[in-house]
C-alpha cells in the first residue's frame, strides 16, 4: 500500500512540471520567473478562498463573493484585466494575511488571453485544498526554489540552501512552546522548517494549544521587500501556518529601524549581505545623497553602518534572556576591526557563543559569498564573567568544493556536523576532531581584534597537485573569488566616497 509520504514527493513534482512549463509560455509576455510566482501567489490564494468557502463543514468566506474566484472565471476577456485589476486594489486594502497578500499587488500579466488561459487551464484544473497540505507546499516552495535559480531575477538573495536551513533547524531544536522570528525572512524557509520540525519531533503531543500559539504569533518573520513578503506570506499559509482570515505572520518593515516590541526565544536568521545599511546616490551636482546609511538605536552597542553587524546587534535585542539564535554571517563579521571588534567582544561576554561552522563557497544563489553560521544564547548581565566559555569551530570550508549544479549542498553532507553539534545534549560530552576545535574566552579574546576567523585545516589540494578538483568546479571557485573581491573593493570605493562627501560638506540627509 502505499503512503501519503511515498507519493507526496512525485505529485508535488508533477505539480510544479505543470506550473513551470507555463512559465516558458509566460516569458514571451516579458513576464520573468520571479514575477511569474509573485502572478501565481495572487491567482492560488483566490483559488484556495473558494474551495475554503464551499466545503460543506467549516465554511469560511475569506474574500468577497464579487472580488472571489468565480468572477474571474466568469469574466470575458475585455474586461478581464479591468476586473482583476480591481480586485487587487480592493484586497490590497484589507487588513491582517489577507491584506498582506494584495498589499500592493500588481497584474504583471498584460495579455488578457495569457491570462485567462492561466486561471481556467492551469489554476482551475487543480483542487488545491482537497489533499493534503504538504504537497501543495512542497510544490510552492519548489516553485520559490527555481525563481532562485534564476540569476537574472536576483531572487536567490532571498533563498537559503534547504539543507542548511535543516541543519540548524536540527542543531537548535525549536519546540511548540518556542516564539521563533525571522527578522530577515525571504520567502520564510526558516520558519517553514521550524514549523515541520515540531509537527514531527511532537506528533502526539502536539497539542491544538500549540498549534494555536504558532498559528497567532509563535512563528513570525520581517522582510523589507513587499513582493517578497508576499511570497513569505503565502508560503506559510499553503504549509498551514496561520489563517487566511487572521492577522499576517510577516510584516513588511525595515527590522533595524526600530527597537523590537516583542521578545524572541528563537531566532533563525540569515541576513541580507551587503556592506551598508541604506543606498547612497550622486546627482547632477556631485553631491552624494544617503538614506539610512547606520541606524541611531539606543539598544545597540555601536553604531555602524554595515549591515551584518547590525543585525547581530538586532538579534540579541531581539531575543530574550536564554533565548537562542543560529544566524548566518559572512566573513567579514568575523574578523572586521572598529565596529566589528566591539561587537565580537560584547557579543562574547554577554551571550554564550558556543559554536561556529565556517561553510564552503559554492552553496548560496548569490556568488562569491564566504559566510558562516554563529550559534549563540542571550544571557544575563553578568559584567564581573563573560558568559562564553567555549566556543567550538566545525570547518566544513577547507577541502570541500560545491556547485550549484555539479554538485549541490545536500542534508547528508553536514551529517557529520551535526553529529559534532551534538543536539540537546550537554556541550562537555562534545568531542574535538580534525574539523571540529575548540577555543577558550581567553584564547579568543587575546586574538587581534578578538577575530572569530579562525582556520588550522591545510587545503588539501595545495597538498596534493595530483588530486585536485574538475575544472569546472575551479573555475566557478575563481568567479566566486573575484565576485568576493569586487563586493569589498566597491563598498570600500562608496565608503571612500561618502567620506569625501562629508568632508567637503555636501552630503544631503534625508
Amino acid at each position: 500500500m502505499t503512503t501519503v509520504n511515498e507519493k507526496t514527493p512525485t505529485d508535488a513534482r508533477q505539480l510544479v512540471n505543470k506550473l513551470w512549463n507555463y512559465c516558458h509560455v509566460l516569458r514571451h509576455d516579458g513576464v520573468s520567473t520571479i514575477d511569474y510566482v509573485d502572478q501565481l501567489t495572487l491567482l492560488l490564494f483566490l483559488k484556495m478562498a473558494q474551495e475554503r468557502a464551499e466545503r460543506k463543514l467549516g465554511r469560511e468566506l475569506v474574500v468577497p463573493q464579487h472580488l472571489g474566484w468565480q468572477t474571474l472565471l466568469d469574466a470575458d476577456a475585455k474586461k478581464l484585466k479591468d476586473h482583476y485589476d480591481d480586485i487587487l486594489e480592493e484586497l490590497g486594502e484589507k487588513g491582517g494575511a489577507l491584506g498582506r497578500i494584495f498589499h500592493n499587488a500588481q497584474n504583471k500579466i498584460r495579455n488578457a488571453a495569457t491570462l485567462k488561459k492561466l486561471i481556467v487551464d492551469l489554476i482551475d484544473k487543480e483542487n488545491w485544498t482537497s489533499t493534503e497540505v504538504d504537497i501543495k507546499g512542497d510544490a510552492y516552495e519548489s516553485l520559490l526554489e527555481k525563481a532562485a535559480e534564476d540569476a537574472k531575477s536576483g531572487a536567490g538573495q532571498y533563498f537559503t540552501p534547504r539543507a542548511l536551513i535543516d541543519t540548524m533547524v536540527d542543531c537548535m531544536l525549536p519546540t511548540p512552546k518556542d516564539t521563533i522570528v525571522d527578522p530577515a525572512c525571504g520567502t520564510a524557509g526558516f520558519l517553514l522548517a521550524a514549523h515541520q520540525h515540531i509537527q514531527e519531533r511532537y506528533g502526539d503531543q502536539f497539542t491544538r494549544e500549540d498549534a494555536e500559539h504558532l498559528a497567532t504569533g509563535g512563528i513570525s518573520g520581517v522582510e523589507l521587500v513587499e513582493d517578497t513578503a508576499r511570497l513569505a506570506q503565502m508560503n506559510l499559509l499553503v504549509h498551514g501556518i496561520g489563517r487566511a482570515s487572521g492577522e499576517a505572520l510577516i510584516k513588511v518593515e525595515d527590522a533595524l529601524a526600530d527597537v523590537p516590541s516583542a521578545r524572541a526565544s528563537l531566532v533563525l536568521a540569515n541576513p541580507p549581505f551587503g556592506r551598508k545599511s541604506g543606498l547612497a546616490s550622486v546627482d547632477e551636482s556631485g553631491r552624494v545623497s544617503r538614506e539610512d546609511v547606520s541606524y541611531d538605536r539606543t539598544d545597540f552597542w555601536v553604531t555602524t553602518s554595515n549591515k551584518q553587524l547590525n543585525f547581530v546587534q538586532h538579534i540579541y535585542t531581539l531575543l530574550r534572556v536564554d533565548g537562542r539564535a543560529a544566524v548566518v554571517l559572512p566573513d567579514n563579521v568575523l574578523f572586521e576591526g572598529g565596529a566589528g571588534e566591539q561587537i565580537r567582544r560584547r557579543l562574547l561576554q554577554d551571550c554564550d557563543v558556543h559554536t561556529l561552522l565556517r561553510l564552503p563557497t559554492g552553496i548560496f544563489y548569490a556568488g562569491g559569498v564566504k559566510a558562516n553560521v554563529l550559534f549563540f544564547n542571550k544571557k544575563r548581565a553578568r559584567p564581573e564573567r563573560p558568559w562564553t566559555n567555549k566556543l567550538w569551530v566545525y570547518d566544513f570550508r577547507t577541502g570541500e568544493h560545491f556547485t550549484l549544479r555539479q554538485r549541490k549542498l545536500a542534508r547528508h553532507h553536514l551529517d557529520e556536523f551535526v553529529k559534532a553539534y551534538k543536539p540537546g545534549q550537554p556541550r562537555e560530552e562534545r568531542e574535538e576532531s580534525d574539523r571540529f576545535k575548540c577555543f577558550t574566552y581567553d584564547e579568543l579574546i587575546a586574538r587581534d581584534k578578538a577575530s572569530l576567523d579562525i582556520t588550522w585545516l591545510r587545503d588539501p589540494d595545495l597538498e596534493d597537485g595530483d588530486n585536485l578538483q574538475p575544472p569546472e568546479i575551479i573555475a566557478q571557485e575563481i568567479v566566486e573569488d573575484l565576485q568576493a573581491a569586487l563586493n569589498e573593493f566597491a563598498a570600500v570605493a562608496e565608503a571612500l566616497q561618502l567620506a569625501k562627501a562629508e568632508r567637503e560638506g555636501n552630503v544631503v540627509d534625508e
